[in-house]
């Protein structure tokens, strides 16, 4: 088989790909010189290995899929599936596989750190050091005596969960299907009970894929239901939220902070009034890609296990559902 990795791997990483498929032709098509966690654009020189590929390690430009004509699989390194689960992107008999399980470490974390410094108030006295200020910014609260409403449990939703629990919070899980309920869960809804249990949560925590199901998921409608006084972090998707009313939920009180790494568009345009809001985090969607070493290795595994179950014929297990763009159920 060709496969061809748009991944730039560091030396261990490529020794892993030759030694689990010593007879196939693989083509490592990002400059190998620059550093794994720097993000790199394809370089034409491969358009060819690309074009023959029978499958394909990370995100190839759309305009080639038309002429990938030998192209079996794909293997996304990312989590998000669009825009290659869109009807008629690939090829029908394609088989896509995202990097779900790979990120949920990381994120996680990364929620965590970002709620803990709103609910300790440490944005406030970071700006604070800006200009010399020695002021009690007043009380503060802690995750022990909140509600936490994941909405998504997915591999970085029921982390956090999980990371929640363990502080002592009650956590609500908000799933788009199944009623298995994790242990480190208190409370599971369907999605389809959002509105009811929106106003019980001091903490939304969003990690939703793109999806039509979850675009605007926080809307204007939705804010007018959340509780005064709580706080909203945001991982997924930008266009999960209505950011005019994200706006103005942090002005008039509703929310007492929020923390966004994710944003429509994106990069979020310096005008706009997002980033002069106080009580509001932004970060520039880096809580995932390969900040942290072990998701990179996660997605490395992730890509030569399912390569080597293709081959073999057995279930890959992170396979996307077209229908859905989730992976696929009992996968």
């Amino acid at each position: 088989m060709n496969i061809c990795i748009l991944m730039s791997l560091d030396e261990i990483s490529r020794k892993k790909f030759s030694e689990a498929f010593p007879r196939d032709c693989i083509t490592f098509a990002f400059d190998q010189s620059v550093p794994y966690e720097q993000k790199q654009v394809f370089d034409r020189k491969y358009e060819d290995a690309l074009l023959t590929a029978d499958v394909v390690v990370g995100q190839p430009p759309v305009e080639f899929i038309e002429r990938m004509e030998r192209l079996k699989l794909l293997q996304l390194s990312m989590a998000g599936t669009e825009p290659y689960s869109k009807p008629g992107v690939l090829p029908e008999g394609v088989k896509l596989c995202n990097a779900t399980g790979a990120f949920g470490k990381a994120i996680s974390e990364h929620m965590l750190a970002t709620l803990l410094m709103l609910v300790k108030k440490l944005h406030l006295y970071r700006d604070n050091m800006a200009s010399g200020e020695w002021m009690d910014m007043g009380q503060v609260r802690s995750i022990s005596d909140m509600t936490v409403l994941c909405v998504g449990l997915g591999d970085i939703g029921c982390d956090f969960a999980r990371l929640c629990k363990s502080m002592g919070a009650h956590v609500i899980g908000l799933r788009r299907a199944g009623t298995d309920k994790p242990e480190y869960v208190d409370e599971l809804y369907l999605t389809e009970d959002t509105d009811k249990v929106l106003p019980q949560a001091d903490v939304i925590a969003m990690s939703l894929p793109n999806t039509p199901a979850t675009v605007n998921f926080m809307s204007r409608e939705r804010f007018s239901l959340i509780k005064k006084g709580s706080f909203l972090l945001n991982v997924g998707r930008g266009n999960a939220i209505d950011q005019d009313a994200l706006f103005d939920a942090l002005h008039d009180g509703t929310l007492d902070g929020a923390s966004i790494d994710v944003a429509s568009p994106e990069p979020l345009p310096s005008s706009s009034p997002l980033w002069g809001c106080e009580r509001l985090l932004i970060t520039p969607h880096v809580s995932g890609f390969y900040h942290l070493r072990k998701t990179y290795d996660n997605i490395v595994d992730i890509a030569i296990a399912n390569i080597r179950s293709f081959k073999e014929g057995a279930t890959l297990t992170t396979e996307v559902d077209f229908a859905t763009g989730y992976k696929k159920t009992g996968k």
